[in-house]
């Protein structure tokens, strides 16, 4: 391996600051060399991170020899310096800005919206506590955006919000508009808030010095009397944040400076918090009344007590564990089966996992991996050896080229999406290749909007043109990969010519894309569900592999393979074994010796059979195989395809209990709820989409009589004879570094001191690796594969009856299937119904009108939404979220699955559009 060449020390500018002697970094300002070191220089225009822009001169200082004043915040010291930010002149200056600004403070005062108000601290700091100015013409209050307050009464024109919007989070909805007097602060073209393109994601907020700019909730202006650091329950992205709580109450929430997310949230993280205090959630165990039929029909809210009745803890789990200890003596282990969480801790899933291998000694366990990038797994297992991303989010800074495919990572990974703007802002090629034209087309150097179905001919021809014009990196394969003859052979029948037409990309922009990817000098590659989500889901991973590995595109900075991890768990959930496949770190169950090393951990026999998979158990209950199960934190009432089949399943099974905080669509169908803790509830570790192992603490306390999750799971365990007795989270994760070697060296006192380590990570003050398969791969011969993948068609098309084709996905403010975001009450209020998403050539064709009525019908069920016109959509396909139980997507998809990853087909299959009243179906096949 090459030596590292070692940097040379890095040279520091001696300057002086009210007689201090301080030292500064290059390229530090004197307001930054100051701050570091603990000295307080007054400021209003500056916040850490954003561009400075010395608008305000709050932050004036006297520098020796010079004539004017100069901004701290962008003024850099030169060695020998002697600045003043305390002199008579300087402090003068800096109070005569705050009484300017003081005099058109609202009438309540400096502290009117926020108790912590920047500019209200360093106004008393200096004394300033009234004004001899006049005061302005005050704006009026706007409060059309239910997750924000607009107080422009407050607003000193700082221009942070202006920076926070179009420099950190790229969204370009607020402004600075006119001259003069009249010079405000804007959103879109002056349109109130709530009217605008505003994402709600809050930037703006944590920026504002003043509170003209505040959260709606009315609780965020009170003190809060405590906050504890902890992570994002939502996407994978693994923001770092802060709950603040008072009386044991969440009141607000801010970003910290996570290696993920650098003090950034978006609207899910900022605002989506209050679900946990909804009145609605689960606070004693019940027990299913006697008599109380099971049918496929979902039961309301308000017929829960005609179908179940309260009990203690005592009762609800001897009935929970012995209806399912009797099924497991009677009729066998493989009669039962259990769903996991990705929404839970790494310590959960690996104990429910562990669970079900050892007590219900089967494999019939899994989660909802099932149903998001399973494919993608499968694919990168067999060609690379590994099936976790190769390059963190943040990697986009050091690449040339960025593709996303298949994803909207603007809706589904808010915050990694700042990160790729920011990206194509500093001179980055962003080529964006989707059937949908999200936000983020506008950011793209190119957009590709190809036809549904077209992936495999798509990269296969762009990997044609790549060796056709000898642009292959022919020395990388020579050492690092297997298989190329049968990728040239396979991908030589993909002409552009040939290709162009299907897709619907002109044959000149494939050529360009693929000449950029390939002579980039580092090119980095996002794909989302668009790419997992069909029955060739993992032919179309292998093709973004054998892209990659064709042109050496991978082991670099700024180069490599992410798969956009969908939940905030995803990753580490799969980490620790809740996959029927494998055991912990991917290891499979069906391997002797593995096999072994398990058995020999867990000190019983472990079954040598794969077990099923999501989908593959809702066919087994039908089948009579499956009597049994035990779900925690998943929701198949909702998240499943084809979910007349699901639900109908469901109401067959003998004994069903359901762990969850509320009362899903999926717990009306158990025989026992058990009331579980929520995110901020409990302690635990959680992997996000870059491999980082983070830490989420408790900081309030569970409703009622509700539990922690993992004192569920082990007095489930007890009662299924295993003799469990972890004290807390702490003593999980010291075994699950016993059984997953690649976070061996990640002790639990490290992520208390860091917060976030990357793995693999195999030994005790080992860095992590962020950057995967520099030097090989870990397959038996260290080299990578390349499988050729053929052009095939979904499982179900279009046709004369049913002649457009539905895509499903997420929403921006709701996440997955709503059981957290619909109880949060200003993600509700953003979006609180169902839309079908519809192309406007279509509804005309279709006769159908903008907030209207829409019936759609597949073979399998129908369902009635609003209409919304959509130009993003192409003409013949429609899309909707799958979060909305009233309008529940998932009537209509087909279960159709990938052979290899046994992943549904939720972004295709065929279905019909008809005008409709406000009816609601019965969501029967029409």
């Amino acid at each position: 391996m090459s030596a590292v060449p070692v940097e040379s020390p890095v040279s520091s500018i001696p300057f002086t600051l009210d007689g201090r002697a301080l030292e500064a970094l290059p390229g530090e300002t004197i307001l930054q060399a100051a701050s570091r070191v603990g000295i307080e220089i007054p400021h209003l225009c500056y916040k850490p991170g954003y561009r400075p822009d010395g608008n305000c001169r709050a932050c004036v200082v006297e520098i020796k020899g010079e004539r004017v004043l100069a901004p701290s915040c962008c003024r850099q010291p030169r060695p020998g310096m002697e600045v003043s930010a305390e002199s008579e002149r300087a402090l003068h200056s800096q109070r005569m800005v705050f009484e300017l600004l003081q005099a058109d403070m609202p009438g309540a005062g400096t502290r009117a919206y926020t108790p912590n108000s920047e500019f209200a601290h360093w106004a008393e700091k200096l004394g300033v506590t009234e004004s001899r100015f006049e005061a302005r013409h005050q704006p009026s209050a706007d409060a059309s955006n239910p997750a924000i307050a607009v107080n422009l009464d407050a607003c000193i024109q700082c221009t942070r919000c202006v920076r926070a919007c179009r420099e950190e989070q790229v969204n370009d909805v607020i402004g600075y508009a006119f001259r003069g007097e009249h010079s405000a602060i804007v959103f879109d073209l002056d349109d109130p808030m709530g009217d605008s393109t505003c994402v709600s994601c809050g930037e703006c907020v944590q920026a504002c010095p003043t509170g003209a700019l505040m959260p709606a909730r009315p609780e965020s202006a009170t003190v809060a009397d405590k906050s504890v650091d902890s992570a994002c329950p939502y996407c994978g992205v693994g923001c770092l944040l802060k709950f603040h709580v008072k009386d044991d109450r969440i009141i607000g929430v801010d970003g910290r400076d996570g290696p993920a997310n650098h003090s950034r949230l978006c609207v899910k993280g900022r605002y989506g918090f209050d679900y946990v205090h909804h009145p609605d959630r689960l606070t004693t165990p019940l027990i299913r009344r006697e008599g109380a039929p099971k049918t496929a029909r979902l039961i309301p809210r308000e017929e829960i007590w005609t179908h179940f009745r309260p009990a203690s803890w005592d009762e609800a789990l001897a009935l929970a564990a012995g209806g399912l200890k009797r099924i497991r003596d009677e009729t066998g282990p493989a009669s039962l089966a259990g769903f996991g969480s990705a929404k839970g801790s790494n310590e959960e899933a690996y104990l429910f996992q562990k669970l079900v291998r050892t007590g219900f000694h089967t494999n019939n366990v899994d989660h909802c991996t099932r149903l998001c990038h399973a494919s993608s797994v499968a694919a990168l297992l067999e060609t690379l050896g590994s099936g976790a991303v190769s390059n963190p989010v943040e990697d986009v800074r050091e690449a040339e080229v960025i593709i996303i495919i298949g994803a909207r990572p603007t809706v589904n990974h808010p915050v990694a999406a700042t990160f790729m703007k920011n990206a194509v802002k500093d001179g980055k090629t962003l080529i964006l290749m989707d059937p949908y034209s999200s936000q983020l087309a506008r950011h793209a150097t190119h957009f590709l909007q190809f036809r549904p179905d077209t992936d495999v001919p798509l990269l296969n021809s762009l990997m044609q043109v790549i060796i056709e014009e000898g642009l292959e990196n022919r020395d990388y394969i020579a050492r690092h990969t297997e298989g190329f003859e049968a990728l040239k052979r396979c991908v030589a029948d993909y002409s552009l010519e040939k290709v162009a037409p299907l897709c619907g990309i002109s044959a000149e922009v494939l050529r360009d894309v693929a000449r950029r990817y390939a002579k980039a000098k580092g090119a980095m590659i996002f794909w989302g569900m668009g790419i997992s989500q069909h029955v060739h889901g993992t032919d179309n991973a292998r093709c973004l592999i054998s892209l990659a590995l064709l042109t050496g595109q991978i082991g670099r900075p700024g180069t490599g393979l992410h798969p956009l991890r969908g939940q905030n768990n995803v990753q580490g959930a799969s980490d620790v074994g809740l996959i029927p496949m494998v055991f912990p770190d991917y290891q499979r169950v069906d391997d002797a010796q593995v096999r072994a090393r398990f058995e020999a951990l867990w000190g019983t026999s472990l079954d040598a059979k794969l077990g099923l998979t999501v989908v593959e158990i809702m066919h087994a209950i039908h089948a009579g195989q499956i009597r049994g199960m035990y779900i925690m934190g998943e929701n198949p009432a909702m998240s499943d395809p084809n979910l007349n089949h699901a639900r109908q399943a469901l109401a067959e099974l003998e004994h069903l209990v359901v762990q969850d905080i509320f009362f899903t669509e999926t717990a009306g169908f158990a025989d026992v709820i058990l009331p579980a803790s929520a995110f901020p509830e409990k302690t635990g570790t959680f992997t996000n989409t870059d491999r980082r192992v983070q830490l989420g603490r408790q900081a309030i306390s569970p409703p009622g009589d509700a539990r922690q999750d993992l004192w569920i799971i082990q007095e489930m365990a007890r009662r299924l004879d295993l003799d469990w007795h972890y004290a807390g989270p702490e003593d999980v994760f010291a075994e699950m570094r016993e059984a997953a070697p690649s976070i061996a060296g990640i002790t639990w006192q490290r992520l208390e001191q860091q917060h976030s380590v990357t793995y693999p990570c195999e030994h005790e003050g080992d860095p992590g690796q962020a950057i995967l398969f520099g030097e090989g791969f870990p397959t038996p011969n260290g080299r990578g594969r390349f499988v050729p993948a053929s052009f095939i068609h979904a499982d179900e098309l279009p046709d004369p009856e049913y002649p457009f084709v539905l895509i499903t996905g997420r929403q921006l403010e709701h996440w997955h299937t709503g059981s957290m975001t619909r109880h949060a009450s200003v993600l509700d209020a953003l979006e609180p119904e169902p839309v079908l998403n519809v192309n406007p050539e279509d509804m005309a064709a279709t006769g159908l009108m903008a907030g209207g009525f829409v019936r759609a019908s597949s073979r399998r069920g129908e369902l009635v939404a609003r209409v919304r016109p959509d130009p993003g959509v192409q003409r013949g396909t429609v899309f909707m979220a799958f979060c909305y139980v009233e309008a529940a997507a998932n009537l209509l998809t087909n279960e159709a699955l990938d052979p290899f990853g046994k992943i549904p087909e939720f972004k295709f299959c065929a279905i019909q559009l008809a005008a409709a009243s406000t009816a609601v179906p019965t969501g029967e096949p029409a």
